[in-house]
Formats: C-alpha cells, structure tokens, sequence
C-alpha cells in the first residue's frame, strides 16, 4: 500500500479532489492545519502526521560532535600518567554529553574506568615505594636522552675527536688506552628555568677549575698539553631534567688525545704523597688570587692585600710540613724546604706592609725567589713524585 503524500499549499476551498485515477475516488483530506486554532491533522494511520525536517536541515546528514573531553580523558586513561585528571575529565564530559547529545559516552566510560585504575596502581605503588623507584627511573632515563652521561674517572671518545663544540654522544673506552677525554669531576646546576649559555659557561669554568685537584692533586704530574674542558646542558637538555656539568680533561692538540689515567688523589697516592701535596695545594691557592692588575703600579692595595694572603698561606704550609712524620729518604730534604718557606713568609710580609710599589718590588722578588719550584724538586724526589715543574706565568706556581 502507497502512503499519499501530505497535500501541497493551501487550496482555496479548503479540500483536496484526488485525481480520478486515485484508489480511494471517495478518500478527502483535510487541509493543512490553519494554527492552533485549527484542526489537526491525521496521518496515515490516524495518528500525527509525519514531522517535518527540523529547521536548518542539510541534504548531506551531519553527526552530531565528539566531546573534546572524552577523548582527553580516554587518553589520559590508557596512558596512566595522569590518572585523576583523566577520571575528572572522563565524569565532566558524560554530563555535557547528557546535556549538549554529544557524541564520546563510550570514550568517557572508558577513560573514567582505565583511570580508576590507574590510581588503584599509583596507591599501590604509593604505599610499597614502587612510585619513587619508577620516578627515579624516568628522570634517569629523560636525562639519558637528553645529555651525556659520564661518571668521575671515565674516558671517552668523542665524535671526530674534538672536545669543542655540541657534542651528542661519546663513547665510553678503557683509560688505560688512548682517549680523547677523562671526567675528573661532575656538579649540578641550580634549578629554575636556563640561566643562558654565558651564565652556564662561567660557572662551569669556575667550578671545574676548582675540582682539578680534588682528582690531580699533583699538578706536576698533567703534562702541559692538558687543559680543562666540560660538557654542559644545553637549552634543549635543560628542558628535559639535565642540570649536571662533566669536568674533563682533554689535549689541546685535538686529536693527539690522552693516554693512561690522569687521575692523581689518595685512592693511588701513599700517605706522606697525599701530606706534602695538600701543604703545597695551600699555597698554590694563595697564588692563584693574585690580583686581575697586571702592574702593583695599577693597584697598589690589590697587590698588598694578595701578598698578606701569600705571607698566610706560607706559614701555614709550613707548620703542615713540620707537623708529619716524614719517611727517613725525605725528612731532611723537607726539613729544608720548609726553613725556605719561613724566610720566604717574611718577605711576602714586608712586601704586604710596602709604601710604595718600589718598596712592594724589592720584597716580593725576593720572596718569590724562594719559592722557586726548583727549590722543592729534591722532596719531590725522595717522596716519589713527579719532578719536572709545569710551566706557568707569573701569576702564580705549582710547588
């Protein structure tokens, strides 16, 4: 049976003729409703007629949209991470759903029971202490990716052999061969967002500096060629956890590299070594203060000040040389040193108290003349240390 479709535009008369042809010759329809005031029509089946498209209707049928938080909250539930976000997100996206007929009940349900149980996880894995470890884990495993990571007394490799530059990876080989560089010491950085390359730089320049003679305490034994160099995080790394400078010591002939170990301390030094290395690390620290001046003439006070430090570290290097039980091959020869370094405290005293730069000159050639580090190759000897001295400029010296 054909259903007749609903009748066209008003007639004037109020009534539809079927057309002679039409099964139903006696069959009339009522008119088109005339508002609400009119009658209502009938359909088919002696119920309403069949509702008309709601406005705004398109010939192509568009579904209606996804909620944007139930797929948040379906992926927050499949990965774990963040499981009470995900169960929040999954409770507020059924009630827009239920309120908007937006499509993603499933995805919400879904996200809201995949997150439950994440955080049954996480509470078990809160009250065993398995969350610390995993923690752990993953910032270990971020920074790993993110920098190099080298422990104190390694040796390494680096691509094409030069320690200057960006360097992505290293590979780690025995110190005993040749290598290119050798960690002596590592230092994190502070928090907080990236200070800048500069700022970087100059602290790893400093601190590394200082950290040599906690793993070379003899600085006789660094040949020349050796100089310092770090590997630090870059803005890249820095976002991804990596906070640590690596202190290295490499050749200033890239590509001549570095045979044997470097490393010097008291984990490879006897006992009267390790005595006579931290006396003479006393006075090298004092040396190394000396003023940026390079003239006493340009900064008289600078230069007298830095003299007063030497005087102090003299006689205090001094009482550590007296105050050891020496072996008998070197008691003497260190006996001796030390009557050169009370003679030598003196003149570094009167230079201190100088009038004038003229004044300051005459004593402080002399009292750098005995602490020539000639003067201490003797004790060197007899304690088996390296005997050939660094070369140095005249700011400072290795003793």
């Amino acid at each position: 049976m054909s259903i007749p479709p609903p009748p066209g535009p008003h007639q004037p008369d109020g009534s539809y003729q079927p057309p002679a042809s039409s099964p139903y010759p006696d069959a009339s329809y009522p008119p088109y409703p005339q508002g609400p005031y009119g009658q209502q029509p009938q359909g088919p089946y002696g119920g309403p007629p069949y509702q008309p498209w709601a406005q705004g209707y398109s010939p192509y049928n568009r579904p209606a949209a996804v909620n944007g938080l139930a797929i948040a909250a379906l992926v927050l539930g499949l990965l774990c991470f963040l499981p009470g976000v995900g169960l929040v997100l999954g409770l507020v996206a059924l009630a827009q759903i239920r309120k908007r007929g937006e499509r993603g009940k499933g995805m919400a349900v879904a996200g809201c029971v995949l997150s439950g149980v994440g955080l049954a996880l996480w509470a078990v894995a809160l009250a065993t202490g398995g969350a610390a470890e995993f923690w752990k884990g993953f910032k270990e495993g971020a920074r790993d990716g993110a920098s190099i990571s080298l422990e104190r007394g390694e040796c390494f490799d680096a691509p094409g052999g030069s320690l200057e530059g960006e360097a992505y990876e290293v590979d780690e080989v025995p110190c005993d061969g040749k290598h290119d560089g050798e960690v002596f010491a590592s230092f994190p950085l502070g928090g907080g967002s990236y200070p800048g390359d500069s700022s970087v730089t100059d602290r790893a320049d400093q601190r590394c500096y200082e950290l040599q003679y906690s793993y070379a305490m003899d600085g006789w034994a660094v040949p020349d060629d050796v100089d310092i160099y770090y590997l630090t995080p870059s803005r890249d790394t820095w976002a991804l956890g990596d906070r640590e400078v690596a202190c290295l010591f490499g050749n200033t002939d890239e590509g001549a590299g570095l045979t044997g170990s470097l490393r010097n301390d008291e984990t490879v030094l006897d006992a009267d070594q390790v005595a006579y290395l931290k006396a003479a690390h006393v006075l090298d620290a004092a040396l190394d203060t000396a003023p940026d001046a390079e003239y006493v003439e340009d900064d008289l006070p600078g230069h007298k000040a830095w003299a007063r430090r030497v005087a102090a570290a003299l006689e205090e290097q001094a009482g550590m040389l007296r105050g050891h039980d020496w072996p008998a091959a070197a008691e003497k020869a260190v006996t001796v040193l030390a009557a050169d370094i009370d003679t030598a405290r003196v003149e570094w005293a009167k230079a201190a108290r100088a009038a004038d730069a003229d004044g300051f000159y005459a004593h402080y050639d002399k009292g750098f003349s005995l602490i020539d580090p000639d003067r201490t190759v003797t004790a060197r000897k007899a304690l088996g240390l390296a005997t050939v001295p660094p070369a140095t400029d005249d700011s400072g010296l290795e003793v």
